[in-house]
């Protein structure tokens, strides 16, 4: 653990103040610290400001929730690097500890896996591809949760046609249509009534939003096959990748979605349950 990056949630006071002693412990015990610049600059943490990759460190430490974790996700853009989220909002379900457990953790996980004290969980992530009817490529990114295929305006609804590994399936009026890994299940897929998956599998989810169609079901697919949605009609679609807007389609372009060789990797310590943090989050009950 030589080298560490901290990433830390814009938009609260305790998140600039803990990244500023948890830089120092580390500093103290010799180890390289950087945030990214936006974050240092932001913070007043000019002097931690730094222009490395983040796959040049050894542990990320993220402080905040899981929209903070998905932007470490996309910053490592697929690097082996594992990533500790410290929980500084509601509970959720990518964060392994609390803030009053970081120094702790932060030494067990220098004292190395091989002690037995803490391992490294993966999950899957997802290939994300745009072209044009003409084949030219538009963009490419990686998921952890989900892309999503989604109308551009208000008061109207995309006209989306899905093929899977080839095939054409059917065609959707719809607000949009989710293509979302396991991990993302109890994302934007459980709202829009998905089925939850257990992030030990690798599958593909696709979730229609508010389809205007009798078939409204999602489809869990194996991870072999290809999913591919095209924007059909006269109304351009936008995609979004983990909550994050990244490209317009218009008519005839194409969202190729397939799983990634890249896995997100986070440190857990003991057994990580993720059905208990599902109880947890919707408060249910042993009866």
């Amino acid at each position: 653990m030589s080298s560490v990056l901290i990433i830390a949630h814009h938009d609260r006071s305790d998140a600039w103040e803990l990244a500023r002693s948890t830089a120092t412990w580390l500093r103290e015990r010799d180890h390289s610290v950087w945030m990214p610049a936006e974050d240092a600059e932001l913070f007043g943490l000019e002097e931690l400001a730094g222009d490395r990759p983040a796959a040049d460190a050894d542990l990320v430490v993220c402080l905040g929730g899981d929209g903070s974790m998905l932007r470490a996700v996309n910053l490592l853009a697929g690097a082996p690097v594992p990533l500790l989220g410290v929980n500084l909002g509601r509970l959720g379900y990518l964060t392994e500890i609390e803030v009053d457990q970081i120094t702790e953790s932060l030494e067990r996980i220098d004292a190395g896996p091989e002690q037995g004290s803490w391992q490294v969980d993966e999950r899957m992530m997802l290939d994300v591809h745009a072209t044009t009817a003409d084949g030219v490529e538009l963009g490419s990114w990686c998921a952890l949760n989900e892309a999503v295929v989604e109308k551009r305006d208000s008061g109207q609804t995309a006209n989306l046609l899905v093929r899977i590994d080839g095939e054409p399936f059917t065609s959707y009026a719809a607000d949009g249509l989710i293509v979302s890994t396991p991990t993302g299940s109890t994302a934007y897929s459980l709202s829009a009534r998905g089925p939850i998956v257990s992030p030990k599998h690798r599958a593909l989810l696709i979730t229609p939003v508010a389809p205007h169609t009798l078939f409204d079901r999602s489809l869990v697919l194996d991870p072999t096959e290809t999913v591919e949605v095209e924007v059909l009609g006269e109304r351009a679609a936008a995609v979004v990748v983990d909550g994050r807007p990244v490209r317009d389609l218009a008519t005839g372009d194409k969202l190729r979605c397939v799983p990634s060789a890249a896995t997100a990797r986070f440190v857990r310590f003991g057994v990580h349950h993720y059905h208990q943090v599902l109880k947890a989050k919707f408060g249910l009950t042993d009866r």
